[in-house]
């Protein structure tokens, strides 16, 4: 336990976004406020209230089946897609409570975009893969589709290995090029918040790493929510960090403090490896 403690301290301490401003004023780029989930009869998110700061990271941690997953998608409505799935309390993006039926959710995606755990590219060539999302959304216009494609790839640290070959199919990516094409994907949508849904758990050491960097990159320009089940990649990437058990959100506040200075001891308990 020990062992495994000392390795989060470390990693805490050389973090390269470590370093934060204590007076600049944190900006909300979402919230919830008396979050429900239910699956059918089962209450799956129990009375979840939490700010998300703008251009952080934040990090969801907790077991296999402790709620992260189902908090994230809450974020951008993608829980509309589950049969059975519903939905109450607040959540509010740019102080509007985007949980209401009126709400065109095709919108608030475009501006909340979403990647999950497993590449999930289309059977399309890299190029039409990004500019899927404009094209959808009525541009036509091939210059400038070029530069959303260009400037996306760019953003996702991509465009370099995949320059040549924009007209190859995106099925021909390596799992961790695939990944980054993805999040260009969101990207080429300019959204203002990505979430990310363990986005390296099937992914070499060498692509996790890639991706890691990225997302410190990323939060220059988005606000970056992601759910991951290593806690080293918590404590190496992310700002802020929830961690959620049996559905309750348990603890949230600064990545610093969740592993070094908890407040509740189930926290204390699976940060240094005591159960999960």
């Amino acid at each position: 336990m020990e062992k495994r403690q000392s390795k989060v301290a470390v990693t805490l301490t050389n973090r390269k976004n470590e370093r934060q401003d204590k007076n600049v004023k944190k900006v909300t780029a979402l919230e919830t406020k008396d979050l429900h989930v239910y699956y059918g009869s089962n209450l799956a998110l129990k009375n979840i209230s939490m700010p998300i700061y703008k251009n952080q990271v934040t990090a969801f941690i907790g077991p296999s089946g402790c709620g992260k997953s189902t908090y994230l998608r809450s974020l951008n409505r993608m829980n509309d897609e589950i049969q059975g799935c519903r939905v109450e309390g607040s959540i509010f993006y740019k102080d509007f409570n985007i949980n209401q039926s009126s709400v065109n959710v095709f919108e608030i995606r475009k501006n909340i975009g979403m990647v999950f755990q497993r590449p999930n590219p289309f059977a399309k060539s890299i190029f039409d893969n990004v500019a899927f999302g404009p094209k959808q959304h009525g541009e036509k216009n091939k210059k400038v589709l070029q530069e959303i494609v260009e400037k996306s790839l760019r953003k996702a640290a991509l465009w370099d290995e995949v320059k040549d070959r924009l007209n190859k199919s995106a099925l021909a990516l390596s799992g961790g090029q695939q990944q980054r094409l993805c999040i260009a994907r969101a990207i080429a949508m300019e959204p203002d918040v990505l979430l990310l849904d363990e986005p390296a758990s099937a992914l070499d050491p060498i692509s996790t790493s890639k991706i890691e960097e990225l997302i410190m990159e990323l939060k220059k320009d988005y606000t970056v929510v992601i759910v991951t089940h290593n806690m080293q990649q918590a404590a190496r990437i992310s700002d802020y960090t929830a961690f959620f058990y049996m559905g309750d959100l348990i603890e949230y506040g600064e990545t610093r403090n969740i592993f070094t200075n908890p407040q509740q001891k189930q926290t204390e308990d699976y940060v240094s490896g005591n159960f999960g």
